[in-house]
């Protein structure tokens, strides 16, 4: 799966990648999560554009978000077939541009974090599935998901689900949703390949979304693993109770 993800590349360096009109001028993020506002790249009247959604797709059936599961993944086995998604995957596809994620693997009875990015350093484009959910008062939420696949042999070694990544020679086609048809994309529905991306182990401060910054993605070796590790909690010592004369004491 995707909890949580980085964007460090400078905004003109993914306006040239993306190919978006807008000039946006925003900071690295080094921690985004859930519910935030994210930049999605999309198709609107035949040219790309830049967007703001939250992350967190809300269907636009539901009629109280309070009571709906936040759906920040969409698994591409079932896309098709779940009412969450089966739309949006026909005509409301984009990109979210990222420089990696993070991952958490249980090692020793604890959850130790991976920060994970391209084996050549270039930025990515999540796959994404977004939709407008209008509220009964007409209020109007952009809202989106990252849609994922099957991790490979290599990446399982951290998780069973990846999130699915476009190359650039694919953004057209998976954008590209004039037709209706989806045929054409379902092969884009995967894993990325074996030694495409590669990880390494990051501080467990990265599980605190307050956390935002370049010391996140830094690898961490044994000794702070190990120092960042919960200590074993003392056992508290009994007290021994002494005769009751019906007296109170404080010690």
């Amino acid at each position: 799966m995707c909890g949580r993800f980085v964007i460090t590349s400078a905004p003109a360096a993914l306006r040239q990648l993306f190919g978006y009109v807008e000039q946006p001028n925003f900071p690295p993020r080094y921690n985004v999560a859930p519910t935030q506002p994210i930049p999605v790249v999309l198709i609107e009247n035949g040219a790309r554009h830049f967007r703001l959604m939250r992350w967190g797709l809300l269907p636009t059936w539901v009629k109280d978000p309070r009571g709906f599961t936040l759906l920040i993944n969409a698994r591409s086995e079932t896309v098709l077939e779940k009412p969450a998604f089966k739309n949006a995957v026909r005509r409301r596809r984009g990109l979210i541009p990222a420089d990696g994620y993070y991952e958490w693997k249980t090692e020793g009875g604890r959850k130790q974090p991976f920060f994970i990015h391209r084996a050549d350093g270039a930025p990515l484009g999540f796959a994404a599935l977004f939709e407008t959910w209008a509220g009964p008062n007409g209020e109007e939420l952009d809202t989106v998901a990252i849609v994922t696949a099957a991790a490979g042999e290599d990446l399982a070694a951290l998780h069973d689900r990846v999130p699915v990544t476009i190359s650039e020679r694919d953004f057209e086609r998976w954008l590209d949703v004039s037709g209706n048809e989806v045929d054409a994309i379902l092969p884009l529905m995967t894993a990325p390949r074996i030694g495409e991306f590669v990880w390494h182990p990051v501080s467990t401060r990265v599980n605190r979304v307050a956390n935002d910054d370049e010391q996140l993605v830094l690898p961490i070796g044994a000794e702070e693993m190990e120092a960042e590790a919960p200590k074993p909690k003392k056992a508290a010592r009994k007290a021994t109770a002494g005769p009751d004369d019906g007296q109170g004491s404080l010690f």
